[in-house]
């Protein structure tokens, strides 16, 4: 376990970094981007220049709340918060998400206004110059935060990057009001302050909606499952493994469960070294925390043969029903025991468990079922 805690602390130590150095060139390119843009935009009275440096100020406080999130959630877990605090990130992703949308709310508002009282324009190309520089600036600026936040599995990166972003395509509507206006002499700043704002509303919507998500608590990552599906059914000793729930307590944090088929002629003592061999490889190599269920199988049993082929006919026959497993005969008591994963589009459970009661009954009227029908989780 000595080892695991120095290897497994590596990432963390990576990640923390990633952010910080992110979230830093993000709070300074933006103060530098909002003080210019406050300034031209008051010379020139220019209401898109002004929202977009409002905007930029906005971005630079997202970039620090993206960074504290980071920071107050590597917290080592405690009394209260037995799972640690990584979902800090998700609330700081919500406050950067609600800044997002009170930036685009004031700038629709703004923006509304001035149609009705409208503000002479003093625009020049210089200062049309300086939002051009500053929009290809935060364009790649938004492109690196949203690569660094995919790689660190932060929201809050991904949120900002997506502003930062959305204000360069803002730049480039500002620009296109401006010269409509100094060529053609029509002020279309207040409609361009307009589509601007709702570009900053679509990006904290988007933020929220990936936000909540996360808080409500997705089915956990696919590809992650994947992995551990391979890495649990490649395992010496394992014929099988189903119904994997992942629980996700913050970016790198999971805790999960899977039962597993297991041949039941091997002992509680040779078991034992299978499940803990691999639980420890899970949690050093996938950083998941992972309980195992057991099920017992008899593969060598003849008449368990002939029953998995009679389940396997009538599964292949209900395309609702994806795939079978735990099955197993118990002769003493005459039970017999199997498991059903089906798919969100089943409504009838009830007729599903009737229709295969039945279908048993008729091949094998000595045994009593027990049918469990379960979704994947993951």
């Amino acid at each position: 376990m000595e080892c695991n805690k120095g290897t497994a602390g590596e990432p963390q130590k990576n990640r923390e970094a990633v952010i910080a150095r992110t979230s830093g060139l993000g709070i300074i390119v933006n103060i530098l981007l909002a003080a210019v843009k406050v300034v031209i935009g008051a010379l020139a009275s220019s209401i898109s220049i002004i929202s977009e440096g409002v905007n930029n100020a906005a971005d630079a406080l997202t970039s620090v709340l993206a960074f504290l999130g980071a920071k107050l959630a590597k917290k080592r877990p405690d009394e209260k918060h037995p799972f640690g605090y990584g979902r800090i990130e998700y609330l700081a992703s919500l406050i950067i998400a609600a800044l997002i949308l009170v930036s685009g709310a004031e700038t629709l508002i703004s923006s509304i206004r001035l149609i009705f009282e409208p503000e002479e324009l003093t625009i020049n190309y210089i200062s049309l110059a300086i939002v051009a520089v500053s929009a290809v600036v935060k364009f790649f600026l938004g492109i690196y935060t949203i690569r660094m936040g995919k790689k660190t599995e932060s929201n809050s990166l991904i949120g900002v990057g997506k502003e930062c972003r959305n204000d360069s395509f803002a730049s480039v509507i500002t620009i296109a009001a401006a010269v409509v206006f100094l060529v053609f002499h029509v002020s279309i700043d207040a409609y361009a302050g307009i589509v601007i704002s709702l570009l900053i509303l679509k990006a904290g919507f988007d933020v929220l909606k990936d936000t909540v998500g996360d808080l409500l608590g997705r089915s956990g990552e696919h590809e992650l499952a994947v992995e551990l599906y391979k890495e649990i059914c490649a395992t010496d000793g394992i014929i099988g493994a189903a119904d994997m729930m992942l629980h996700n307590y913050g970016p790198d944090a999971w805790s999960g469960s899977v039962n597993l088929e297991i041949d039941h002629n091997k002992t509680v003592g040779e078991i034992y070294q299978i499940l803990h061999k691999l639980q420890l490889r899970i949690m050093h190599e996938h950083k998941v925390t992972m309980v195992f269920g057991v099920y017992a199988v008899d593969n060598d049993h003849e008449k368990l043969k002939a029953l998995r082929k009679e389940i396997g006919s009538f599964v292949r026959s209900h395309e609702h029903v994806k795939s079978f497993h735990a099955v197993y005969i118990d002769e003493q008591a005459a039970d017999l025991y199997c498991d059903f994963i089906v798919d969100y589009q089943l409504k009838d459970w009830d007729q599903l468990r009737e229709e295969f009661t039945a279908y048993m009954k008729e091949r094998y009227p000595e045994y009593r079922l027990e049918l469990t029908v379960e979704t994947e989780f993951v």
